[in-house]
């Protein structure tokens, strides 16, 4: 099928048409002056008739010259003559009597005044007539066969070159931008060999080279950020472990400040491995190793890991797996990942429960909370979009006990996070409105 959306099959197609088009033109041209030639040759011929007529027979009120030839007064002529006839030549198809049977002639007619005098002059064309009584329409038509042939055969020959050429010279039209999409794809190596060029292609080269720089002094910038932020963070993260180390050591074992040390010293190890996820995603995928990493596991520990997100509320968690499944990505990807959504889950949900399912194709957190509004839905995946707003503009009449209920904290950005690592890592993330209330996100993974 032909993909008119392509710019060569496009140019092939207007070239195609055009030819047509003047092919047209010139068959309406020929149509034309073949048209007005026979009604000038049959006219004179008429009009000559006319006059031998009226010097052999006088007065008439019909003439009749054989063959084909008959001339009326206008008061005698038939008066489906009288309808149609004016000072035009006109042409229409009779049916005539022959001794083998009916068949069909042109009639020519038109109308003439002489001397105050209307006459109907008609003419009944076929072969025969014309080849015995009329040599010069009977050359014409022969002509006219000849040059209706030769234009049959150039009207064939002209869209046939004109798609042959159309084809070589399409070729020839987009081969600098089929040179500028190699050269954007190889990495701009040679795209410079392009930027010099006058014509419209060196135009578009020299804006996507200077784009490009722009991109890649813009992703220095962010990965030198991300790089710094990183370097920085990691001394006060590792002075706060190894503080919270030495006070967990001098606390008694039933000390009720062994919480809080433990809290410091875990919290601390997490914005640890979150600095390493972000760094992570700073890097070109392709440049990542991406090691077997057990689903399960990171599951289970993402689980109980945020399970105090649950102290005061009625939610049981589980997860569901019939077999330890795994995947080769970057463990810290997938725990930042996962994370978010059983952290949104437990953070949204006040009763029912929290269900965490692993197959050998998708990752499902499902969960029976509050859900996702309809309106919120075009912007899901969008920063700092959160639930909480979205979900008092529509119910604008619940009580200041039941706001303060769903108030969580956040900033909007765990689901744009979540997002931006299932496209770093090529997987697919998916959300579902469950029947019976909350939402089931779902990470396709293979």
């Amino acid at each position: 099928m032909l993909n008119i959306d392509s710019i060569a099959n496009k140019f092939r197609l207007s070239y195609f048409i055009f030819a047509l088009l003047l092919c047209a033109a010139f068959v309406s041209i020929f149509l034309y002056a073949e048209s007005r030639i026979e009604q000038d040759l049959v006219k004179a011929r008429l009009l000559q008739q006319l006059e031998l007529s009226q010097e052999k027979y006088g007065d008439q009120p019909i003439y009749v010259a054989d063959p084909g030839i008959k001339i009326y007064r206008y008061d005698k002529a038939p008066t489906s003559l009288q309808a149609i006839a004016n000072d035009t030549v006109q042409e229409a198809s009779v049916t005539v009597n022959k001794a083998s049977g009916a068949g069909h002639a042109n009639l020519h007619l038109f109308a003439y005044t002489q001397d105050g005098q209307t006459y109907i002059l008609t003419y009944l064309e076929n072969t025969e007539m014309v080849m015995e009584n009329y040599p010069v329409l009977a050359i014409f038509e022969h002509l006219e066969d000849i040059f209706a042939d030769t234009l049959k055969v150039a009207v064939i020959l002209s869209l046939l070159i004109a798609a042959i050429f159309s084809q070589l010279s399409s070729k020839q039209i987009i081969k600098p931008l089929l040179d500028l999409k190699r050269a954007v794809e190889t990495d701009h190596h040679n795209l410079s060999d392009l930027t010099h060029l006058p014509s419209e292609v060196g135009v578009l080269a020299r804006a996507i080279d200077d784009k490009n720089h722009k991109l890649e002094q813009y992703l220095k910038r962010e990965q030198l950020f991300t790089g710094d932020v990183s370097h920085e963070l990691r001394t006060p993260l590792t002075i706060i472990m190894g503080a919270s180390e030495v006070l967990a050591s001098q606390l008694d074992a039933d000390s009720h400040l062994n919480e809080f040390t433990n809290r410091i010293s875990t919290t601390a190890k997490e914005t640890s491995e979150i600095i390493t996820a972000l760094l992570l995603l700073s890097r070109a995928p392709e440049k990542l190793d991406a090691p077997q990493t057990s689903i399960n596991n990171i599951a289970l520990a993402e689980m109980q890991r945020l399970k105090y997100l649950l102290r005061y509320k009625s939610v049981t968690c589980q997860v569901i797996a019939e077999q330890e499944y795994s995947a080769y990505v970057r463990p810290e990807l997938l725990k930042m990942a996962l994370g978010n959504l059983i952290k949104n889950a437990f953070q949204y949900t006040d009763d029912g429960e929290v269900t965490i399912t692993i197959d050998d194709e998708k990752i499902m957190v499902t969960d029976t909370g509050l859900g996702i509004p309809e309106a919120m839905m075009p912007l899901l995946y969008e920063r700092f979009e959160r639930l909480e707003s979205q979900y008092k503009d529509e119910q604008t009449t619940l009580s200041s006990e039941h706001e303060t209920k769903h108030k969580v904290e956040g900033s909007g950005l765990g689901l744009s996070i979540v997002q931006r690592i299932m496209s770093h890592m090529g997987w697919q993330l998916t959300h579902q409105a469950n029947r019976s209330g909350g939402s089931t996100f779902s990470i396709y993974y293979k």
